[in-house]
């Protein structure tokens, strides 16, 4: 792993495990049976072990949407031309999108970021990070140069950082890019030796023979970058196998996510992880940092058939099951209002003692 990075994954710490501890005790106070809340209660311990507060507030929250062009995109792989992120990112900015009305909903801020739309945007709200016009078709070659991952993982990173320091506490992942589930099901078969049967799905509602077509073309980025599932599994579990995995298959929204990730624990503030690409930039980042893991939250089960696989990697198991597939960040501002309900319960709950409510 390069210093700069390894310095990033040094910087994440584990959970406060007395502030867990101390939101065990509030909670178990509180005027119900015990553990009858379910994921409430897990979210609270959660936010508490994260945040070192027993009662943290989520103020300002963010949902953080990269977007990227996928240079795969030429094999004919998706039911959309590749024209279409860039006119979604236009859509985003002047706030027409699914995740700026769900985040409206939530009171979350919507900040979108060219990562590598292959188009020239312009708007002021347009947070531009672009490292270039769209990855290199993997099917044939590398997506990307290590120092191109490097470059979109850092930028993650920063923009984290930026808004951390203004005050944002609470962090959701969205992205964009047309051909994004199939870089996403290819890092799922290289990081964890599952077939592309299993790990590729209908994407963007393709047929019964662009789907098999799908299948075809993963296994061919992984025999041509050498990720053909025949690596042992040290190597598999591996921070620099997972950065390679990245750099060969991945996309610079995904990498850019990949720095969400990283830059939200470093700052110790949780992360909900949307759908299928977002879990796939979780799955790298936990290899890259293991103890990142412990602030994603996992918001939802995609209709895309490898998502839980995926989820299961990285050990999260998803708060809802809408039977979504639009991505965007959707399903994460979605939980954003259960984060602030977990909230409310563990602040405005009376306890035994208080509401004078016998235990027995």
């Amino acid at each position: 792993m390069v210093k700069h990075l390894k310095l990033i994954v040094d910087s994440i710490k584990p959970l406060h495990e007395d502030y867990v501890n101390f939101a065990s005790a509030h909670l178990d106070q509180l005027t119900k049976p015990p553990g009858s809340l379910g994921k409430l209660e897990d979210i609270a311990r959660q936010m508490a072990g994260i945040t070192g507060e027993v009662m943290p507030a989520f103020e300002k929250k963010a949902v953080i949407v990269m977007a990227g062009d996928h240079g795969v995109c030429e094999e004919g792989i998706s039911a959309f031309p590749a024209e279409v992120t860039p006119q979604m990112v236009l859509n985003f900015l002047y706030g027409g999108a699914a995740v700026n009305v769900l985040a409206k909903h939530a009171g979350a801020e919507v900040v979108c970021v060219d990562m590598g739309v292959n188009a020239d945007l312009d708007h002021p709200n347009l947070v531009a990070r672009k490292v270039r016009k769209g990855t290199r078709n993997m099917a044939r070659e590398a997506a990307m140069t290590p120092e191109e991952a490097i470059q979109a993982i850092q930028a993650g990173v920063d923009i984290v950082d930026e808004l951390a320091g203004k005050g944002y506490r609470l962090f959701a992942t969205g992205e964009m890019g047309i051909g994004n589930t199939t870089a996403s099901a290819a890092i799922l078969c290289a990081l964890t030796g599952l077939g592309a049967d299993i790990a590729v799905g209908r994407g963007t509602g393709i047929d019964d023979a662009k789907w098999l077509h799908k299948q075809t073309v993963v296994n061919k980025a992984l025999e041509v970058n050498s990720l053909h599932g025949k690596q042992d599994e040290g190597m598999k579990l591996s921070a620099d196998y997972a950065l390679d995995v990245l750099t060969k298959v991945g996309g610079y929204e995904i990498a850019g996510l990949v720095g969400v990730i990283l830059g939200a624990a470093k700052n110790r503030c949780p992360v909900v992880v949307d759908g299928f690409i977002s879990s796939a930039a979780a799955l790298v980042a936990s290899r890259l940092a293991p103890l990142s893991a412990s602030y994603m939250l996992a918001s939802h089960l995609s209709h895309e058939q490898g998502h839980k696989k995926l989820l299961e990697a990285v050990g999260l198991e998803a708060m809802l099951q809408m039977d979504m597939r639009l991505g965007e960040g959707t399903g994460a501002v979605l939980c954003f209002n259960l984060i602030d309900a977990a909230g409310k319960i563990m602040k405005e709950m009376a306890t035994f003692e208080s509401a004078g409510v016998s235990r027995e």
